[in-house]
């Protein structure tokens, strides 16, 4: 017998013996504690039947499913319910077939027992945590600990510490920034502050972690709160979404270290559901690069709308092969094939193409990082160029009805290689679209996106580990960020909205400094900058520029009716001109006397916005 059959069963007996001593109670008080022999052989006729009404309520309500050391206030309502439930069918059993004493007993009765099942529930929580020495008293090791939240969240947290041994947590205090909860207390925990007053009291408390526990806070007010936090040298953590909270519970891999992501404050994106089911639903859909961070994004949110075949095209297996494990645990009945191969053989994408005739593709196959590609400029243009285009063809040939290319905020007038290349490629689908009727080519450029391959976000933990230097190319340098769901969320909007030859610029919000980046995530990890951990300006590398940009000077921008993508004006490119250039492109590729700077040149020619790389400089 388990554990908790056993005390299942042990409270269904203190029930039993309860509701017994009640009813006996109440006839004795009603008859001035001088009860018959009549009385008594009334009472053993009829304790049967009052037993068997009152476990069958009791069962009814659910009273020996709850876990009595966390019971709340519905808890207790349900005991008062149950009891109420078996008064009345007390009294109807006794009315209808034994009509031997009156209601008052009977309600003093359901009095009696009231109280003592309460009671005996109250009795086992308070001996419970009487037997549960708090983990700092025990060992002594606990961490001293602030939770920002007097709330749900809050209170379902101070619960869970007070009862699972596994958080090793001394909780000195909550902080909430409702005035009229301060000095108040939950399960003995007091409202010590406002978030103004965090600072002072890590310091005059020598708070070890503190937890926030706001779960439902808007963006921009949990970038404040977070922001005030960061003044302390104290390492954060922070609770899932409310949803979370309550469907799941909380337990200790719900508690996550706060993140870079938490401090951009960015407003939660919306989806149109409804454009995304019309255009995603019951669709072949094509996804190149689908094992990568954003393809594989991309195959998670799009299997969300039920298409009919996901197809996932990657040059590299173990990726490939991660996302195929996940999608098919998490959708079992998702039609999804996975297709090892390179957008560099042709043959190979139009064998995919003719097979599968998808209706939709987002090709978010590319080479990305910029200093491995200036030094390797002929597998950035094989990759990036000649891979881009043939899908594009053939997307054309087999007539697929959209084709989305991920592209870049660096393909703007771009300082490197892996820019100009993403540019060109804008360019390719931008006159693919104007030739042919049946396929819808557009491209969805943005910034950075927090946590993929190549990003700062997983060099900076690393350095940070390794105890530093965390190491930044310019005190100024900036880059637009988002997070890789919301990069993907608009992009699927965005391509609701394609109608052919547009270029979609995503509101990245406000640009970021890397040099405040590294200093929050250094503060995010418990350390000073510059005292623990310091911070090292090494100058910009070949082909970086000190800001991205999101629109060249000929697009202008117009909106669509999501606040958060815009439509770049489509450019027009002479088709015939586009072949010879890109003829000349293979044919220095192919050369293998040709410099770096002879294929920069002929990048020049072709993306005049194309600007030669800047050398290394310094603060």
């Amino acid at each position: 017998m388990t554990s908790t059959n056993y005390r299942k069963y042990v409270l269904m007996i203190a029930d039993i013996i309860i509701i017994t001593i009640a009813f006996f109670a109440a006839l004795t008080l009603k008859r001035d504690f001088s009860l018959t022999t009549s009385d008594l052989i009334y009472f053993k006729v009829n304790i049967p039947f009052l037993l068997v009404i009152y476990m069958t309520s009791f069962l009814g309500f659910g009273l020996y499913r709850n876990m009595w050391a966390y019971a709340g206030l519905q808890e207790y309502l349900n005991v008062m319910y149950a009891n109420i439930v078996a008064m009345f069918g007390s009294f109807l059993i006794d009315q209808f077939y034994f009509k031997g004493v009156t209601f008052s007993t009977i309600l003093m009765g359901v009095i009696f027992t009231f109280v003592g099942t309460v009671g005996i529930r109250i009795a086992y929580r308070v001996v419970l945590h009487k037997t549960k020495a708090p983990i700092s008293e025990a060992d002594g090791s606990a961490k001293k600990a602030l939770i920002i939240g007097a709330g749900l969240a809050g209170k379902l947290l101070i619960n869970e510490i007070h009862n699972n041994p596994n958080f090793n947590y001394e909780v000195m205090g909550l902080i909430d920034d409702d005035p009229s909860k301060l000095h108040q207390s939950i399960s003995n925990v007091s409202v010590i502050g406002s978030t103004l007053n965090i600072p002072k009291l890590v310091d005059d408390l020598m708070i070890d972690e503190i937890i926030f526990a706001i779960p439902s806070l808007s963006g921009e007010q949990k970038k404040r709160i977070l922001e005030i936090i960061n003044q302390s040298k104290v390492r954060m953590k922070t609770l899932p979404n409310l949803s979370e909270v309550i469907s799941k519970g909380i337990d200790v891999s719900a508690i996550r270290d706060v993140e870079i992501t938490d401090l951009l404050g960015r407003k939660e994106i919306e989806m149109d559901v409804t454009s995304m089911k019309e255009y995603i639903e019951d669709k072949v859909i094509l996804v190149t690069g689908g094992g990568g961070s954003i393809g594989s994004e991309l195959c998670r949110q799009i299997a969300d709308f039920r298409p009919k075949e996901l197809i996932i095209f990657d040059i590299y297996e173990n990726n490939a092969y991660n996302i195929q494990i996940e999608l098919l645990r998490k959708y079992p009945q998702l039609n999804l094939e996975v297709l090892i191969g390179s957008v560099r053989d042709s043959k190979k994408v139009n064998d995919v193409f003719n097979k599968y005739q998808p209706d939709l593709v987002f090709h978010a196959a590319a080479h990305k990082h910029v200093p491995l590609m200036e030094t390797s400029p002929k597998e950035a243009i094989k990759n990036n160029v000649f891979g881009t285009l043939n899908v594009v063809r053939a997307a054309a040939k087999f007539k697929t009805a959209r084709f989305i290319l991920i592209s870049t905020d660096k393909a703007v007038n771009p300082t490197n290689v892996m820019g100009a290349t993403k540019r060109l490629c804008e360019m390719i689908i931008q006159t693919y679209n104007r030739a042919t009727k049946d396929t819808a080519f557009v491209a969805v450029r943005f910034g950075n996106v927090l946590g993929s391959n190549g990003s700062v976000i997983p060099l900076f933990k690393k350095q940070i580990q390794e105890g530093g230097p965390v190491t930044v190319t310019h005190r100024n340098i900036t880059r637009y960020f988002m997070t890789i769901p919301e990069a993907v969320k608009l992009v699927l909007t965005a391509g609701s909205f394609a109608r052919g030859g547009e270029i979609f610029v995503l509101d990245m919000g406000e640009p970021v400094k890397i040099y405040d980046l590294a200093q929050n995530l250094i503060r995010l990890s418990g350390y000073e900058p510059n005292v623990d951990i310091k911070i090292e300006v090494t100058g910009l590398r070949p082909g970086e520029k000190l800001y991205e940009e999101l629109l060249m000077s000929e697009e202008g921008l117009t909106k669509t009716k999501n606040s958060l993508i815009f439509i770049g004006k489509p450019n027009a490119f002479d088709m015939e001109e586009l072949h010879l250039n890109l003829l000349t492109l293979k044919k220095i590729i192919e050369d293998d006397t040709a410099t770096n700077q002879e294929i920069r040149s002929i990048i020049k020619t072709i993306v005049p916005t194309y600007e030669e790389p800047v050398q290394s400089i310094h603060e």
